[in-house]
């Protein structure tokens, strides 16, 4: 679950990452919070992107995830939580983790 100004971040982010305006972002990011409702277990589904995406990609990913976490300007347990098993799953090592949060907070100044 995440308020609207992570969810603003997330939509920025998609605007970004995939040169989208601001309707379709919004609709990617629909279409993925169905697919993430009727996605298996967190590791089951982490898994699969592991699987399927190289690391380089993995690691951006987890430098989005710092991004829309540290959004808010509210870092929890249960954020800090979340990003433990995701990037321990996602099989990004505690350094570039490390190394993608700290990019994500300067950009946040």
């Amino acid at each position: 679950q995440y308020d609207m100004v992570e969810a603003a971040e997330i939509t920025r982010i998609l605007m970004e990452r995939f040169a989208l305006d601001h309707q379709s972002a919004e609709e990617l990011r629909a279409e993925a919070e169905d697919i993430e409702t009727n996605a298996p277990d967190t590791v089951r589904f982490t898994r699969a992107i592991k699987e399927a995406v190289d690391y380089d990609h993995r690691a951006s990913v987890v430098e989005a995830l710092w991004d829309v976490v540290l959004s808010d300007g509210v870092r929890d347990h249960e954020e800090d939580g979340l990003m433990r098993l995701v990037v321990n799953l996602l099989g990004i090592n505690d350094r570039d983790s490390a190394l993608a949060r700290h990019r994500a907070q300067a950009r946040r100044g």
